[in-house]
């Protein structure tokens, strides 16, 4: 399949780029069902032959262009309805009836009885174009297309996020996402101001989903989506936040690198993907930052991770012939995963003479289980190297409560 992607070098394109060249060169081989041989990438700097010579071999048209900020109000329509005029006119003008997929705002289901907008205008001008061109492609001149459902995809988007987006233009999430992280002002005029946020992956999925012809069709009613089989489409998976919830979470991700607590990021969780989106814009001083190590003549002890429910990562560092542990815990217990050297790892049940070994290596990785209620310790077995261990605790070390009690194994 060819595809045309114009507005290739903005947000949403460079993503769609990005992802339909990772399925043409055989990098992602998760998109079952999709065969990318080529991608036409237009933009402001593409010729008009190129675009004549694309429009005559597409098998698909994303048109992603379109005008946002201009310095002119009348250039909206000559950008978002003229562009789009031209654009069909030279599939027309090569019989290519391939399907085309048009991006549009929620702005343009602001115009008419619920607002307008020069913007939302454009924007509507745009959709009725596209529409409109379907439905010839549908009645039309050829006998085998007749009766078709036209395979136009109109996507009314709402308010996007992701990497690569451009802060101080029209996403607000990318202000406050570059600015937090470069330590620069902004300002929240209303932090009750709820949006609904598109993150740019699962537009893409919807955008890969669209070629094999699995869009979600829906009809609107001003905002709000009407799945069905309608004559638009949209993007099923949105999220709701505050201007002040989202601000309030980028905090928080801001001082991960001191705290060294991770926020809570479910899978699929709007947090999780403004965490990605965040760490996208940080500059290069911040990209690395120092961890606390402990240090003595054992060796040392450095914390890496804590998380808020699910424990913390620390890594330790024996010298050679060292013993550390012997210490037990009612509730709290660990794994000891040794990633290089030689260790014997031994337990013993308070109240037992029993006592367990296990001898593990970094050649053989495995996790050892601290047992509550067990003494334990870790002895590096060799005389010259060092030993490394990955610890992970199932709950934040509080100095309040350690849970810690010094015992001897043997």
């Amino acid at each position: 399949m060819k595809i045309l992607v114009t507005g290739a070098k903005g947000f949403v394109g460079k993503n769609l780029c990005w992802a339909l060249k990772n399925i043409r060169d055989g990098k992602d081989r998760s998109r079952g069902g999709v065969s990318v041989e080529e991608v036409f990438e237009y933009d402001l700097d593409s010729t008009a032959e190129e675009m004549d010579a694309w429009c005559a071999e597409a098998d698909f048209v994303f048109n992603l262009a379109g005008v946002n900020r201009p310095k002119d109000q009348a250039e909206f329509m000559a950008g978002n309805f003229g562009f789009a005029s031209t654009l069909l006119d030279t599939l027309k003008k090569h019989g290519n009836r391939c399907p085309v997929m048009l991006a549009s705002s929620q702005q343009a289901s602001l115009t008419g009885r619920f607002g307008d907008s020069e913007y939302g205008r454009s924007k509507k001008a745009g959709e009725d174009l596209f529409l409109r061109y379907g439905e010839e492609i549908a009645a039309g001149g050829d006998a085998a297309c007749a009766g078709l459902r036209p395979r136009v995809l109109v996507y009314r988007f709402p308010n996007l996020f992701g990497k690569w987006c451009r802060p101080n233009y029209n996403s607000a999430v990318a202000t406050f996402c570059n600015a937090i992280a470069n330590d620069l002002p902004y300002t929240v005029n209303d932090p009750s101001v709820e949006l609904e946020l598109l993150y740019i992956d699962d537009l893409v999925d919807e955008m890969i989903a669209a070629l094999k012809g699995e869009e979600h069709r829906c009809e609107f009613d001003g905002l709000t989506v009407i799945p069905s089989e309608g004559r638009y489409c949209y993007v099923p998976v949105t999220h709701k936040a505050t201007l002040g919830e989202i601000v309030g979470l980028l905090k928080g991700f801001a001082e991960q690198p001191r705290t060294l607590v991770v926020p809570e990021i479910p899978a699929g969780s709007f947090a999780k993907k403004l965490y990605s989106t965040y760490l996208s814009y940080l500059p290069k001083e911040k990209v690395a930052f120092p961890l606390k190590m402990n240090v003595d003549e054992r060796g040392s002890f450095t914390e890496l991770v804590k998380t808020l429910g699910n424990g913390q990562f620390s890594v330790n560092i024996s010298n050679p012939g060292v013993t550390k542990g012997q210490h037990w815990h009612n509730t709290k217990w660990e794994f000891f995963i040794v990633v290089s050297g030689r260790a014997l790892i031994q337990e013993r049940r308070i109240g037992s003479d029993e006592v367990l070994d296990f001898e593990v290596s970094g050649e053989n990785i495995q996790a050892v289980h601290m047992l509550p209620g067990y003494t334990h310790n870790i002895i590096n077995l060799s005389e010259t190297e060092p030993l490394i261990t990955l610890m992970w605790a199932n709950e934040l070390f509080d100095p309040g409560r350690p849970d810690t009690f010094f015992e001897p194994v043997e």
